[in-house]
């Protein structure tokens, strides 16, 4: 059986041979992006080299990147959504295109070196085109097909399982209204029966699970709706690692790989319930009336742990609004399922542990120290909070509605199911009635939530506009100028950075006073009209820090990193885009807001003022 590790080993070493530099996973928290919460796809720290920008690793890239999903944290409980993965991907940069692309990924599905799979559970799907003879035509993607239909003539393998898919199965971007997108390619394996797998590819048959996906960014839409063939054109491919090793292993259940059995056989050894192969759940003591599916709540906790150790290791915390609410509600859920399967004790930070095992040689940063104290503390409040829940329906026990019982939901964290089970063990009736109007206001707050988090994802992942560069470049002058006037204890902790506005974190005890930020921005302010170059340098991170080069963030860029020197204030490791000369930063810089972070960090909000 292929374990995560060998699958993950496999993939790095076979693009390593075909001329890429493995770089690192960037971290999940978006380093420049306002646009997103989370990292969400392996290409989304890509963007700025997708879009042209170099990359200081060369034209060639592969890497394994971590990515959080959380619209479908509703959806976890299942055998395949996950709140948490590991993206799979490698990366031309206008280097090759699509025949080295679908050619590899032959070779690695199929070869015997590497995963060696059945030539005949493979189908394919190519880019049918739309809008033929109209001015925003885009045509089929014959070449992918030729290339397919060629492998599949060698292999003696039905030209049938090569199908045709519209714009929803096989395209790609663009990210905002213009910009590059193109066809992409997708790679099926059959997970049924090997001895029935059918002559054709039917999308609509979930015993083909899509394995792979290149995506050939060949065009740009312009701002009139029309592709036009872009000179330089890039390689994107994406294999979501669980989803893959599921498959080659014949699984029908992603917490059966080895990514998920070891914290599932945890949450079996802390609750006395097993998992099962065959039942679908088990009736809890009280009555059979209530069905309590083991599985289920075995996955949420495995899923919510998992991701709340990632999001932890990369500096989010437990709070009530974007992140820190993500983060919140995934460990409450986590204990949610914990109090339905009996597990009285906290048991977060035992669950974490062994994801650490799982993950401390590929992502060290979840060996944190600061996960097992996040998961503690919050586990603590909210326990905590499901007492004061339980004192609250103590109140209202003689008169459950589904309004107050979703009140109590929405307050003190208590899930239909959990508010059924005390009212059925103090002889309450809940009727269904009452169970519709919370249903519908759970779906309601449900709808508000995506709707609330869709605004954050519009856009902007390719943001490399003239006032983001200005802005980039304006957050190491001001870096520079905290150094100089705090002191050198000083040192970048964050950074979120729009066509708006700087919002800059930074170590520091105590608030600044009013002289303080007057004097940094004199200090900025002065370096704007001194007309410096802006000039960038690739260097090793171990030159780049005999260099003195500060920078918060070079364990993401690999072994070259960018080192953007402003002579006389600046030199620092950054992947962002910058300004040629700060003459071209147009405007006063001005602090806005400076406020506490966290313990010993504060933050800075700035913005440009058009004089």
């Amino acid at each position: 059986m292929f374990t995560a590790d060998e699958l993950r080993k496999k993939y790095l070493d076979f693009f390593k041979e075909k001329g890429h530099a493995i770089i690192p996973s960037a971290s999940i928290v978006p380093e420049n992006d306002p646009t997103t919460l989370f990292i969400t796809a392996g290409m989304h720290p890509l963007v700025p080299y997708l879009m042209g920008e170099k990359h200081p690793q060369g034209t060639r890239l592969v890497d394994t990147q971590k990515c959080i999903r959380t619209i479908d944290i509703d959806e976890v409980g299942d055998t395949t959504h996950h709140t948490f993965f590991e993206m799979l991907g490698n990366w031309s940069l206008g280097d090759y295109f699509k025949e080295e692309a679908i050619g590899w990924s032959w070779e690695f599905l199929t070869d015997e070196k590497w995963l060696g799979l059945d030539k005949n559970r493979i189908a394919v799907s190519v880019f049918e085109g739309e809008n033929k003879g109209t001015e925003k035509e885009i045509p089929f993607d014959s070449e992918a097909f030729g290339l397919w239909k060629d492998i599949f003539e060698e292999n003696n393998l039905p030209a049938e399982r090569i199908t045709k898919l519209n714009r929803e199965g096989n395209w790609w971007g663009p990210a905002g209204e213009t910009g590059p997108c193109g066809p992409d390619s997708e790679m099926f394996y059959w997970v049924g029966d090997p001895a029935e797998v059918p002559d054709s590819f039917n999308d609509d048959n979930d015993l083909w699970v899509e394995i792979w996906n290149d995506v050939f960014m060949e065009y740009h839409k312009n701002e009139k709706g029309e592709y036009v063939k872009m000179e330089k054109q890039n390689v994107d491919t994406g294999m979501g690692l669980i989803r893959v090793l599921a498959a080659i292993n014949g699984l029908d259940d992603n917490y059966k790989t080895s990514l998920f059995l070891p914290i599932i056989e945890k949450i079996e050894g802390l609750s006395g319930k097993k998992y099962g192969e065959g039942s679908d759940g088990e009736y809890i003591e009280k009555s059979e009336q209530y069905w309590v599916d083991t599985r289920k709540s075995m996955r949420i906790i495995a899923d919510h742990i998992n991701a709340a150790v990632f999001m932890i290791a990369d500096g989010v915390e437990p709070g009530n609004c974007d992140r820190g609410y993500i983060l919140r509600r995934l460990i409450r859920r986590a204990v949610r399922q914990a109090h339905v399967l009996g597990i009285e004790e906290n048991f977060t930070v035992s669950i974490a542990s062994v994801v650490q095992e799982l993950y401390k040689n590929i992502f060290p940063e979840v060996l944190s120290e600061k996960i097992a104290d996040e998961l503690r503390k919050e586990e603590d409040k909210f326990r905590k909070s499901l007492e004061n829940g339980l004192r609250k329906f103590e109140k209202i026990q003689g008169n459950l509605t589904g309004k107050n019982t979703f009140d109590l939901f929405q307050t003190f964290g208590f899930p239909l199911e959990m508010i059924k089970e005390e009212a059925f063990s103090r002889n309450i009736e809940f009727s269904d009635k009452e169970e519709r109007e919370f249903e519908a206001a759970l779906k309601k707050h449900q709808e508000l939530s995506r709707t609330a988090s869709a605004g954050m994802f519009k856009g902007g992942l390719a943001d490399t506009e003239e006032k983001t560069k200005q802005l980039h470049t304006v957050a190491h002058l001001m870096l520079s100028g905290l150094r100089k006037i705090l002191g050198e204890h000083v040192h970048q902790k964050g950074s979120n950075i729009n066509g708006e506005r700087v919002r800059f974190d930074f170590s520091h005890g105590k608030k600044m006073t009013d002289e303080e930020k007057k004097a940094i921005e004199k200090y900025v302010n002065e370096a704007i009209d001194a007309k410096i170059e802006v000039v960038m340098d690739e260097m090793s991170v171990d030159s780049a820090k005999e260099k003195g080069a500060e920078g918060a963030f070079e364990n993401k860029y690999g072994d070259i990193v960018k080192v953007f020197t402003i002579k006389g204030y600046s030199t620092e490791i950054c992947g962002g885009p910058h300004v040629g000369n700060t003459s071209e930063i147009k405007g006063n810089f001005k602090i806005k807001k400076e406020q506490s972070s966290s313990a010993g960090v504060r933050r800075i909000k700035a913005v440009l003022v058009q004089e």
